[in-house]
């Protein structure tokens, strides 16, 4: 289970719905790119994924109008 403080990611500017979304995503990327590439990944996708996201690595975009779901 993850862990991380998910309100610095949040903080009123993503909803909960877009977060999920992009996480999945990016877990999937990375798991095609291992995958491609013949990696054996130890950490599971999603936790890697998660864990970008939290670093600034990758910046989620959404719409104005799904803020507020």
């Amino acid at each position: 289970m993850i862990n991380n403080d998910l309100s610095k990611v949040l903080r009123g500017k993503i909803s909960r719905y877009s977060l999920v979304t992009a996480t999945a995503k990016r877990a999937r990327m990375i798991a095609e790119q291992a995958d491609e590439d013949g990696i054996i990944i130890t950490e599971k996708p999603v936790s890697t994924a998660i864990n970008e996201i939290i670093e600034g690595k990758y910046k989620i975009i959404e719409p104005e109008e799904i803020r507020n779901i």
